[in-house]
């Protein structure tokens, strides 16, 4: 608001430097003769002019700085970019209920949260370049893509809008496109030339991160209608476990909360009802710095565990609809792995396992990578060695997870911060 009233203060200005001249002249009267009077009229008005088109000159400049760049078209322009002040939006806020009410007004937490600024507007930071990429990918996915070159485009895209930088801005694990009864962890491996179909529900889970900070952010997308009540239980489930989760909320409660909406949901698939089912193991997840699993579950089925969530933590709360047995297990070929958070130095023999372990260490540390990404390091033939540092213990393989054969899955899935005073929805976008 200042900046435009000091803008518009600008224009009388203007028009009095036009004008000034004629005052100034009237004492040159007095004086000199009308010849050199016209003079000075002359010059002062030259004057004049001058001194306007600075001011036109300046006024211009002020309205350049003020113009926000857009995003472009497919995007490329770094969000940075795009909040000149370096503030993030942040996201939708949801205020705690029943005990922790006074949180809301309590001058301590808010003191709390002034000193955190700095870790909730890197992760704002991170949402806002998911909002933007899952918008882009949303409006240029359809059947008959090849995957890859799905992965591909959304990874670019990612990379483009976070600058990225090593370890301090980037993808923080694969992009997770897994089809029908393949619940999570599939991303297409070189060479793979599976392709999208119109009856495919694919499950479009990517993450992103500033230092560290990750948002895990899923949504599903399927072309048939047909699909759409088994899309709707899972955004319906994740927006409960949303709506539940608060500090000191014991786990199993959110799990039991998720479950009845889950199971209200039924889907008629080529003639054939089914009641939608919660998968029983898989759940949410608490999330660390560089850390996408940080030790607690978030269950989507009732009678999970009693440990309750505390302030300051991150979740990802998501859930699975699925119309098959409502169980994965690991199936198909491996194409997700990570470093194990805590392990310490373990020796190793083999020259290549450690050669492979400095590339993962410096590019990826403990966030979770792909082939293809090792691939697009100019890693070749690590397959050897990437086999040995999962024996010793030093990666962990997260092959995909799968419902049976036959059978349908979706995911929705948001981060969530339980900040001092109130929950916010990082991830949230006007799309869900």
């Amino acid at each position: 608001m200042m900046a435009d009233e000091n803008f518009n203060a600008e224009i009388p200005i203007k028009e009095n430097g036009a004008s000034e001249p004629v005052d100034g002249n009237e004492e040159a009267s007095d004086v000199s003769s009308s010849v050199q009077k016209d003079g000075d009229v002359q010059k002062d008005e030259d004057e004049g002019k001058e001194v306007s088109s600075k001011k036109k000159k300046k006024k211009n400049k002020s309205k350049k700085k003020k113009e926000v760049p857009l995003q472009t078209d497919p995007p490329s322009m770094p969000v940075i970019d795009l909040f000149p002040s370096g503030e993030f939006p942040e996201g939708e806020i949801q205020q705690y209920k029943d005990d922790n009410l006074w949180r809301t007004t309590s001058e301590e937490k808010r003191e709390l949260e002034r000193l955190e600024k700095p870790k909730y507007n890197s992760v704002r930071q991170a949402a806002e370049v998911h909002r933007q990429v899952r918008k882009y990918m949303k409006s240029i996915v359809k059947p008959g893509m090849l995957m890859t070159d799905l992965c591909e485009t959304l990874e670019n895209t990612v990379r483009k809008l976070i600058s990225e930088d090593g370890l301090h801005a980037g993808i923080a694990f694969p992009t997770g496109c897994s089809l029908n009864w393949v619940a999570a962890h599939w991303t297409p491996n070189s060479g793979d030339k599976t392709v999208l179909q119109y009856d495919d529900v694919m499950k479009l889970d990517f993450g992103t991160h500033i230092d560290g900070y990750i948002v895990d952010c899923a949504f599903t997308v399927a072309f048939n209608p047909m699909f759409d009540p088994l899309l709707q239980a899972s955004r319906d489930a994740t927006n409960t476990g949303i709506k539940e989760a608060g500090i000191d909320v014991r786990l199993c409660d959110i799990g039991a909360a998720i479950q009845e909406v889950m199971e209200s949901y039924e889907v008629e698939i080529n003639g054939k009802m089914f009641q939608v089912k919660s998968i029983r193991n898989l759940n949410g997840h608490s999330i660390g710095q560089y850390q996408i699993h940080a030790g607690k579950s978030v269950p989507i089925v009732k009678g999970g565990e009693q440990t309750k969530m505390e302030e300051g933590e991150f979740y990802a709360i998501e859930t699975f609809a699925s119309t098959g047995k409502g169980y994965v297990r690991e199936d198909l070929e491996c194409s997700h792995y990570m470093k194990n958070f805590d392990v310490g130095h373990i020796p190793l023999r083999l020259p290549r396992a450690k050669q492979l372990l400095a590339t993962i260490n410096k590019n990826f540390s403990t966030l979770a990578f792909c082939r293809r990404y090792l691939d697009r390091l100019g890693e070749t033939k690590y397959l050897m060695a990437l086999k040995n540092l999962c024996d010793s213990g030093i990666v962990q393989p997260y092959p995909p997870l799968c419902d049976v054969k036959g059978s349908y899955v979706s995911q929705f899935e948001h981060t969530i911060l339980l900040r001092p005073t109130c929950k916010e929805v990082i991830s949230r976008g006007d799309d869900y």
